[in-house]
């Protein structure tokens, strides 16, 4: 009977004893379960993020997190284990243990939220472009490929723009197959928002062809009669040098003696350009057309430059001789109204002297209009080197003035 008493009170020890670490089992799992569900939340967030928006550092701020997150559980496995054998050998685990683990596994969990609140907004947004990337690299590849196709079917496939176009898509067909083979979303949707800006660059070129020859044939005509006004505008300039060296100081117009010979031989380069692009157009090329007429026009402005350096030289001086003292009133008036500022802004310590050399700067040139051929150039030169340096001081008492 003792015996059997004996058995029967042990049953009862080890039965409430399994219930006992049945409920703390059940209770450090619910709040394992609760952790682990939110770090893997965010953890698939971050791990978004770092594909994605590398530049946020954002792995960098959840490792502690996860590391916490990664000691509440290995102590939990720990006591799961002990757990375990004490019901197998009728043994306990102290409450303080188990109560410990939980409250380890709570602020692990709170630390996940504060993290992910923190954090939310860009988190769901890293979330949601990485599902996207799949996507869009399916839809960016068919439409570089049914542009590529199109490119190839059009009559316009041997025009530069179009052929460099669709050796872009091309390259970036590639490179997007290749990041899609071994890099990371981010670096993925860079190379598909690059490739998609190519198909869109060769699209528009298939677009723009058409006009082309209208275009060219339009341009060439233009350029055609800029060049004969172009050398109707050289013709001048023989005549107006003559004037400079009979009427001026030889100085006057040294500095223009080889305009005349630059001047034909940019009109002779842009008569070569026009040749060739009339071939072009011929040929069927009228980007070739555009691109010469372009390089015709270059030499064109640069002989009307040439040109006019001359003519417009000539008018100056003969203005300025006419009326020398009124391009120095202009220079007198600015450099009052700079001596005032300096007046009105408490500068004239500072500046009044450097204004008044101005003024003496003026008289010396004025009187240095002297002889049968003055120096008018020289005189302009200088007038122009008074006004900048006034304007430049100006600049500056004005900048001290902010």
């Amino acid at each position: 009977m003792a015996g059997r008493r004996r058995g029967w009170f042990g049953g009862q020890r080890s039965a409430r004893n399994d219930e006992w670490v049945q409920q703390a089992r059940q209770t450090l799992t619910a709040a394992f379960l609760d952790m682990d569900r939110r770090q893997s939340i965010a953890e698939a967030a971050v791990a978004a993020s770092a594909q994605v928006f590398p530049e946020r550092g954002m792995s960098a701020r959840w490792e502690p997190i996860r590391a916490r997150c990664y000691d509440a559980a290995g102590v939990y496995l720990a006591l799961t284990e002990r757990l375990d054998q004490a019901e197998r050998t009728g043994g306990t685990v102290p409450q303080q243990e188990i109560d410990a683990s939980i409250r380890r596994l709570g602020d692990a969990a709170r630390g996940v939220d504060d993290f992910y609140r923190g954090e939310q907004a860009h988190l769901e947004h890293a979330v949601a472009v990485y599902g996207t990337v799949p996507q869009l690299v399916a839809q960016v590849r068919a439409a570089a490929v049914s542009a590529r196709q199109a490119a190839d079917a059009s009559a316009y496939a041997g025009y530069p723009s179009v052929r460099q176009c669709a050796r872009a898509v091309d390259e970036g067909l590639v490179t997007l197959e290749a990041a899609v083979a071994g890099a990371g979303a981010g670096v993925v949707r860079e190379a598909a928002s690059n490739l998609e800006g190519r198909t869109r660059e060769l699209s528009r070129a298939l677009e723009d062809a058409p006009g082309k020859q209208h275009s060219a044939t339009t341009a060439l005509a233009s350029a055609g009669t800029r060049l004969s006004a172009a050398r109707h505008r050289v013709e001048r300039v023989p005549p107006a040098l003559s004037a400079l060296l009979r009427e001026f100081n030889a100085a006057s117009s040294a500095d223009l003696a080889n305009n005349e010979r630059e001047a034909h031989r940019e009109i002779e380069a842009a008569a070569a350009e026009l040749t060739r692009a009339r071939a072009t157009l011929q040929q069927d090329d009228p980007e070739q057309t555009l691109d010469l007429t372009t390089s015709a026009r270059g030499h064109l402005a640069s002989a009307e430059e040439q040109a006019d350096a001359v003519t417009d030289r000539l008018a100056l001086l003969r203005e300025v001789r006419a009326n020398p003292q009124d391009q120095a009133k202009a220079v007198r008036f600015k450099l009052r109204d700079a001596q005032m500022l300096a007046v009105n802004q408490g500068l004239v310590a500072e500046w009044g002297s450097v204004l008044d050399a101005q003024s003496d700067r003026l008289e010396r040139v004025s009187s240095g209009l002297v002889g049968r051929h003055p120096d008018y150039w020289a005189y302009v030169t200088e007038l122009e080197a008074i006004t900048a340096f006034i304007a430049g001081v100006v600049d500056r008492m004005r900048n001290t003035e902010k």
